[in-house]
């Protein structure tokens, strides 16, 4: 019986480092920012749901304001294929609650970073991020 459990625990341990992760195919930038919110150059920041593209990251981050105390920040490389270079997620235009990947059309929520229609299975990549009420620390 604890030979048969061994076995199984075995067995699930190699499937499962089998597994492919594409987010982890997505290279690793330094990315350590802080964004004064306040800025009248982030003003599209200031209400909830609001948002901004900003340079970091490996193809850019979207920055999207899920509260008034909390931020969402991604990378724009998308999850799906990403040794193709024409992946890139940008914002929806009729939808800023969602953003869209230029290449494969995969489609995620900006509220938690998850797919909403693939082809891709896996979420958008997040960084850390930290909001003291007017500076925002972005960091990964």
């Amino acid at each position: 019986m604890k030979k048969d459990i061994l076995n199984t625990i075995i067995v699930l341990f190699f499937l499962t480092s089998c597994i492919k992760d594409n987010s982890s195919s997505i290279p690793y930038v330094p990315v350590n920012l802080i964004i004064y919110v306040s800025d009248p150059s982030f003003i599209n920041l200031n209400p909830i749901g609001g948002w901004i593209y900003y340079n970091g990251g490996s193809r850019g981050l979207i920055i999207f304001r899920k509260s008034p105390d909390e931020f969402a920040v991604y990378d724009r490389h998308c999850t799906y294929q990403p040794e193709k270079p024409c992946g890139r997620i940008v914002v929806d235009s009729t939808n800023s609650f969602l953003a869209v990947d230029t290449c494969c059309s995969s489609r995620f929520l900006l509220i938690d970073g998850s797919v909403n229609r693939g082809p891709a299975t896996l979420p958008l990549k997040r960084y850390n991020s930290n909001f003291d009420g007017n500076r925002l620390s972005i960091y990964n």
